[in-house]
């Protein structure tokens, strides 16, 4: 009697599991030595973290061994932390219907494709409050049967580490290409530089072009000095006025 109230027990333990597959090897009614394969595998990330007012996307695929149709169905629901209440935040079927009341109103949009296997949706504005437990649930019939995994959300506030990190990047990717412009022009200035040092100790002489641009420019400083010595002049017969 004991052994087959065990052997009962294993039984529903084993038809109330969520894996993909199993064997039974306990002689459970019918299915002795039977290999049931769940006919819906859904997948979704177990830890997703996030910040405060950034978008974030909770992503959930599903494989199912039928065709979709439009009896295709998903549903996501949220838990709280520390807390065993259970809201619906989205529901699918044929068309997106997302909540429309609770924390989370207005702020879930459908991003998945069901012809892919995809069942994710996401959250705008997140908020501290938004932490805790997200379910994904997808039936597809006949394919009904399924694991229904669950996500841990984690919003924080970005840090000041973060925040320069990302300030960091952003004077990286402006700057650098001034800085390289730099380097070049100072390495072909090195180079003219050296190549003029190189022209006057070869005994180099200077083209008839290259000595008018020098004297011009002796002519010009000679100007420059003299309106200088000029002003200086007047500034110095209006100071012993003023006495």
């Amino acid at each position: 009697m004991k052994a087959f109230r065990a052997r009962n027990s294993v039984c529903q333990v084993m038809e109330g599991t969520t894996s993909l597959a199993w064997q039974s090897q306990s002689g459970c009614g019918r299915n002795r030595g039977v290999h049931i394969v769940l006919s819906l595998e859904i997948k979704a990330d177990a830890h997703v973290r996030g910040y405060v007012g950034e978008k974030i996307k909770l992503k959930c695929t599903f494989k199912s061994t039928s065709s979709v149709t439009d009896k295709l169905t998903i549903d996501w629901t949220y838990r709280p932390p520390s807390s065993s209440r259970t809201e619906s935040i989205f529901h699918y079927q044929s068309f997106q219907y997302p909540t429309t009341a609770g924390t989370f109103r207005d702020r879930i949009s459908w991003v998945g494709d069901v012809y892919r296997g995809d069942a994710s949706i996401s959250i705008s504005n997140p908020t501290l409050k938004d932490n805790g437990t997200f379910s994904c649930a997808v039936k597809n019939p006949p394919d009904v049967h399924h694991n229904i995994p669950v996500t841990e959300l984690t919003v924080t506030e970005r840090g000041f580490g973060t925040m320069l990190s990302s300030v960091a990047l952003l004077s990286v990717l402006v700057f650098l290409p001034s800085a390289v412009v730099v380097v070049l022009l100072l390495l072909r200035m090195a180079r003219k530089s050296a190549g003029l040092k190189k022209r006057s100790k070869s005994g180099y002489k200077k083209s008839s072009i290259e000595v008018s641009d020098d004297t011009d420019q002796e002519e010009g400083d000679d100007c420059v000095a003299r309106l200088c010595v000029r002003c200086a002049e007047c500034l110095d017969s209006d100071y012993e006025e003023t006495y």
